[in-house]
């Protein structure tokens, strides 16, 4: 049996499917199909676990796959245009569906080119990493890195439906699979404090992937990323404070070439130095800051950068995120486990602080 959850967006709504074995159900794919034609992208590594699976489900469709190489590395312009190469190849005209079988990267390239395929044509999500089922399925929020920065190159678009099977999650390499509770310990500590306090009391079985608490962690996840879409689809505030986190990290994952930290892994660290300037800043108690660091660190995630980063490299990085506006870095701050806030008030030597020390507040 699936959760089911919904993305109210009017005539952009859609449904969340979360639970065992739907990936072999034809119920969450066909109703969501408009036309015939449909063009599967998955990865090198996800391809030969669920492929033939998803084949079956779609036995009744005229289906073509595309094969890409995965890792943020690959999630480039290149990437994009050998996927739109094959759509051509092929003959996709305007009412054909997009599918993406995979984790982040494949999710957010096949996204963004359902976007701006003959002007943007349909597209489901289907999240194999739990990361990408908590977080980079649901939202709309497509797109490619650029050498400077992550996910410059985007659109928002918008799924048809998210199918979420979490009988995949067994096949994940298990720091695969931690970097994915980086992203759910952030919905406790950005909009709900109890979810943050179940999270420490139930850590050990989210980690041993009992199927309970995976589809209760998942759904509440998607619940509160929902809502918060709901109220802000295209990021003009509300929605910001996903971000908790991901300044610092999106720099991390530059600096290093994308090869040294997951994701979730840089978030994780990335939360660690959000907490830390948060009571540099006067936002948060120190108690509060050291129940973040400690489920981070307790979930087997990274929460200090390995080696060394220059401060000023760091600044500048940041400084080309998309958060800057009109000059000014916005960040993620938090008040208290269950409430962040975006500022872009945050003097320069607080955050030179947070950057360059190597005593945390948060220990």
């Amino acid at each position: 049996m699936a959760e089911r959850l919904d993305v109210d967006l009017g005539d952009r709504a859609y449904p969340i499917f979360v639970g065992e074995d739907l990936l072999t159900d034809t119920t969450r794919f066909a109703p969501y199909i408009d036309g015939q034609q449909v063009f599967v992208v998955t990865s090198e590594i996800v391809a030969p676990l669920y492929l033939d699976a998803l084949r079956d489900t779609l036995s009744g469709f005229d289906l073509d796959v595309c094969i890409i190489s995965d890792g943020e590395r690959n999630k480039t312009l290149a990437t994009y245009l050998k996927v739109i190469d094959e759509l051509m190849t092929r003959r996709h005209n305007r009412t054909t569906t997009l599918v993406a079988l995979g984790g982040g990267v494949v999710g957010d390239i096949t996204g963004f080119v359902a976007a701006t395929y003959q002007r943007g044509v349909a597209f489901l999500q289907v999240p194999t990493t739990l990361l990408a089922q908590v977080d980079s399925s649901v939202g709309g929020k497509t797109g490619v890195n650029h050498p400077g920065g992550k996910n410059m190159i985007g659109a928002f678009h918008q799924p048809r439906c998210v199918v979420a099977d979490t009988s995949v999650l067994g096949s994940l390499p298990r720091r695969e699979y931690l970097a994915g509770i980086a992203e759910i310990i952030k919905y406790g500590v950005i909009r709900d404090a109890e979810f943050f306090a179940w999270l420490e009391a139930n850590l050990a079985v989210l980690l041993d992937q009992q199927p309970a608490a995976l589809v209760y962690a998942i759904g509440r996840s998607c619940a509160i990323k929902a809502e918060i879409v709901q109220a802000d689809e295209r990021e003009a505030g509300e929605r910001a404070v996903l971000n908790f986190g991901h300044s610092f990290g999106h720099a991390l994952e530059a600096l290093t070439r994308y090869e040294t930290y997951l994701h979730g892994e840089a978030v994780a660290i990335g939360m660690v130095m959000a907490a830390d300037l948060s009571v540099r800043a006067g936002w948060m108690s120190r108690v509060d800051a050291r129940r973040i660091r400690d489920l981070i660190e307790a979930a087997g995630l990274p929460v200090r950068v390995a080696g060394d980063i220059a401060t000023e490299q760091m600044l500048q990085t940041m400084g080309m995120d998309k958060k800057v506006v009109d000059g000014k870095l916005r960040l993620v701050l938090s008040r208290a486990i269950g409430c962040a806030e975006v500022t872009d008030e945050v003097a320069e030597s607080m955050l030179r602080a947070t950057l360059g020390s190597g005593d945390s507040l948060c220990g």
